[in-house]
């Protein structure tokens, strides 16, 4: 059976807008005015996205953000700090009931995460799922995801990391005092990859789109819709980023 399904290509955002839109879809679908929604989109500039439990000044350095030019977010989600940089980002919308949003989380992931082992597969590269949330290649991963449900719909957004650059990632995050740096990037470089890393080469943020979406479609048995946010969506979007996801206020909740 094919599951009816809106494709949204949105490019590169502030890191605000972006959690702005994933939220406007999620109010959208959640009152029937769309369909489901599989969204696929890029940071610019690079940003850190805290997970919706963390306290931001135990997780990140501040000043060192500031000083780099990288913004902060807080998503919705739960999870851990994201150092958003050279890679793709979807988020999938879902009403609950539906068949591809199982009420077993775990469940859940395994479903969705399968879009992006097809996408990967697209590339020639083999990974597997990894529970509860990750995606992992050779050992090691290349794709984190975070899941929330509100609304009677599940959100569930993540990354395929196109290059990793882990040295600038822990000088944004903060180090606990116990541990030792460089034993700590050592460590990351061991369990992190990237699609240039496993494919010896630079590969277009396009070209990742369009393989990911085609996993996503094939393992996931969707009718694809390609389409653009309705203006209420882009108004909404528009709206959170402002007063809700770049505010201090929402910044600085924990």
């Amino acid at each position: 059976m094919k599951y009816p399904c809106r494709i949204l290509r949105t490019g590169f955002n502030t890191a605000y807008f972006n959690m702005g839109l994933d939220e406007a879809v999620l109010e959208s679908v959640a009152s029937g005015s769309s369909l489901p929604t599989l969204r696929f989109y890029g940071w610019k500039p690079r940003a850190i996205s805290l997970g919706y439990f963390q306290g931001i000044r135990d997780e990140i350095d501040i000043d060192a953000c500031r000083e780099h030019g990288v913004d902060i977010v807080r998503r919705i989600t739960g999870g851990g700090a994201v150092f958003h940089d050279a890679e793709l980002t979807y988020s999938i919308v879902i009403p609950e009931g539906h068949p591809l949003a199982p009420p077993s989380i775990l469940d859940s992931y395994g479903i969705l995460c399968a879009g992006i082992i097809d996408g990967l597969k697209e590339l020639g590269i083999i990974s597997e799922f990894s529970p509860i949330n990750d995606i992992l290649s050779g050992g090691r991963k290349i794709s984190g995801n975070a899941q929330t449900r509100k609304k009677g719909c599940l959100l569930q957004h993540g990354t395929v990391l196109i290059n990793v650059d882990v040295d600038t990632m822990f000088t944004l995050l903060k180090v606990p005092k116990e541990k030792a740096l460089g034993k700590m990037i050592a460590d990351a470089k061991a369990r992190v990859t990237s699609l240039s890393d496993i494919l010896h080469s630079e590969i277009a943020f396009e070209d990742v789109v369009f393989a990911v979406q085609k996993g996503f479609a094939r393992a996931l048995d969707l009718d694809s819709l390609e389409d653009s946010p309705t203006k209420e969506e882009l108004a909404k979007a528009k709206e959170l980023a402002e007063i809700k996801f770049s505010s201090t206020e929402w910044i600085f909740k924990r």
